[in-house]
């Protein structure tokens, strides 16, 4: 018996016994001769050519054969086009090219405490962008607050004439009326399109702040804001609008400063941060401060960390954006249907490929450090204990498929202020839209309707 087996497992090591494994559909052995599609022969035995030029070619190695006999080993070689076509750092980011033309400046001289840690600054710079005309009394202004990684650019204008983040909301006619309001959006303190963060020139040492820029917070970012709008003459806002960490600092408007806000719209937002929401900024930041490049910060005039600030966008797109939608965009798809037992280490699905895409795209719009320190006053915005310092009325608006803001937070935020009594009116949307916590960027119907009725609604 033993004979017998020995003989069988002699054929199927032979050259002839090996050309397909009848175990595996469709076979992933050697092939006799040049196949088809993807697949061929040379010297050194089998090469799978999988996908484009950006997967890796599947050979087998030097233990598949031994004295130029064929082995019983055949593997993966470990060449990997999808990490070495990644470089670790370059190219230069273009966050530090945004033409300083291109929007207005506001100096604040005076030193500027921060809530945390006694951190002060000595001065700061907030870059703003204008749209409409401000009325006589200046009582049409909407203060627009930004998300975590956008400029001051909400919509096109003459000065920069390239679209805007919230380009279709803006305009005549539009969810922001520019023929009825004046808009003022402004660039986030810590962030990099303008206004003092990180990447700027501390004027006490002449270098980069890098990580020795203070921790802000949501209420310093407000205060700032604040600071920028008695600067240009406005008392009191017809309305405070914001999305995402927008729509904290739109909610933190109207607790800090509740005589001056006519109106507050929250969207995608809460009173505090989720458990998971922090989790998944958490591994963002880890990202960015374990990549060798990073050098605590200060990596200015030096390599750019792009290899932990890309894997940090891509963990950023898994949160805005819905399972659904990756169903119905993605499913299963493969990037090479026509070889599915050619599998590498590197990406097989397309889904793989548009989060690899995405982070190498948006890997350089924002500087890193400004990530970390925006990111960080989202985890530590809690605005619950004060919810009774809103007294003007309210537009929360929720999306049921939101993984970074659950719906039921904007659910839970309504019935508070609900319940406090202090609104003088609690208005509730929520949409079942596809596109997860991006909904406020792409649905222009159902969320510019809601903000344009609610704006120009006359609240008792």
């Amino acid at each position: 018996m033993l004979q017998k087996l020995a003989a069988q497992l002699t054929r199927s090591l032979s050259p002839g016994g090996l050309s397909t494994c009848r175990h595996l559909s469709g076979g992933v052995g050697l092939p006799k001769s040049g196949g088809g599609d993807g697949v061929g022969v040379d010297d050194g035995g089998i090469s799978k050519e999988f996908g484009k030029n950006d997967h890796p070619v599947i050979k087998e190695g030097n233990g598949g054969r031994s004295n130029g006999k064929l082995g019983t080993f055949s593997g993966l070689t470990p060449d990997f086009p999808c990490i070495v076509g990644n470089p670790s750092s370059g190219p230069e980011p273009t966050y530090a090219s945004v033409p300083k033309n291109s929007y207005r400046l506001f100096e604040y001289p005076d030193t500027f405490c921060l809530e945390l840690n006694s951190g002060r600054l000595p001065g700061f710079k907030l870059a703003y962008e204008t749209w409409g005309s401000l009325n006589p009394d200046a009582s049409n202004s909407i203060l627009l607050c930004t998300g975590l990684s956008a400029s001051s650019h909400a919509r096109s204008h003459p000065l920069n004439p390239a679209k805007g983040w919230w380009e279709s909301f803006i305009g005549p006619g539009c969810a922001l009326d520019t023929d009825k309001f004046f808009i003022i959006c402004a660039n986030l303190l810590g962030s990099c399109f303008g206004s003092s963060g990180p990447s700027s020139v501390n004027p006490e040492t002449g270098d980069p702040y890098a990580t020795t820029f203070p921790v802000v917070s949501v209420t310093d970012l407000v205060r700032s804001q604040f600071l920028l709008l008695d600067q240009l003459g406005i008392q009191r806002l017809h309305a405070a609008v914001g999305s995402s960490l927008g729509g904290m600092l739109s909610l933190a408007s109207a607790v800090e400063f509740p005589d001056r806000v006519n109106r507050l719209i929250s969207i995608s937002s809460a009173s505090y941060s989720h458990p998971t929401s922090i989790a998944m900024r958490y591994l963002q930041r880890k990202a960015i401060m374990t990549d060798p490049h990073w050098r605590s910060g200060r990596y200015y005039g030096s390599d750019y960390p792009k290899t932990g600030m890309k894997l940090a966008r891509e963990i950023a797109t898994l949160t805005y954006r819905s399972g659904p939608e990756w169903e119905t965009r993605f499913g299963r798809r493969r990037l090479n249907p026509a070889a599915p037992q050619a599998v590498s280490l590197c990406p097989t699905f397309v889904i793989e490929q548009y989060l690899d895409y995405q982070g190498e795209a948006s890997s350089v719009r924002l500087d890193p450090n400004s990530l970390l320190y925006l990111s960080k006053a989202m985890d530590l915005f809690d605005a619950e204990d004060q919810l009774d310092r809103v007294i003007c009325p309210a537009m929360i608006l929720g999306v049921q498929s939101d993984i970074l803001f659950p719906v039921e937070q904007q659910r839970q935020l309504a019935q508070r202020l609900r319940d406090i009594g202090r609104c003088r009116r609690v208005t509730y949307f929520e949409l079942t839209s596809l596109y997860g916590h991006d909904t406020f960027l792409l649905d222009v119907h159902n969320v510019g309707t809601a903000v344009k009725g609610f704006l120009e609604t006359e609240h008792a």
